[in-house]
């Protein structure tokens, strides 16, 4: 198994598996966002606000997972002001329970360790909550969401 950073000419496999995730979680593919991923993707790494890594067993993306870098105002508990937040853990399912996941996450967080962030922030399903668990993630309840 080859674990690397994902690069431009990922993108297009990228913006595929995370469509497969977000079926997977139960979202309806009833538009086209394929252009829009692309975008989002291409824009994202070409600002270094987005590293995605990627495991690859003969030739194929088995698995994929991203740290986004937010800016937040500084903070007494967070100086720089600076979170990365956990996106697009993806294994596909014939390659879960083999370690793929908690490998790619350790390397987001040595991520978010070389660039001296120390908040780092997901949202957990109930499938990957061991998993972030065994990484040292804590489950928090101070979130709220607004959906208009």
């Amino acid at each position: 198994m080859e674990f690397r950073k994902a690069d431009m000419d990922d993108i297009k496999v990228l913006a595929q598996i995370r469509k497969k995730q977000l079926i997977d979680e139960g979202q309806d593919p009833d538009i086209d966002i394929d252009e829009k991923l692309n975008r989002f993707f291409e824009r994202q790494m070409k600002e270094e606000k987005m590293i995605e890594w990627i495991a690859i067993e003969d030739e194929k993306i088995v698995g994929t997972a991203a740290i986004m870098f937010l800016d937040f105002p500084p903070s007494f508990s967070n100086e720089i002001g600076i979170r990365a937040y956990i996106t697009n853990m993806y294994t596909d399912p014939s390659y879960r329970r083999r370690g793929i996941a908690s490998t790619l996450l350790n390397k987001l967080i040595e991520e978010a360790k070389q660039r001296n962030i120390t908040h780092i922030f997901l949202s957990a399903s109930k499938q990957g909550m061991p998993v972030y668990e065994k990484c040292g993630f804590k489950a928090k309840d101070s979130w709220m969401e607004y959906e208009g």
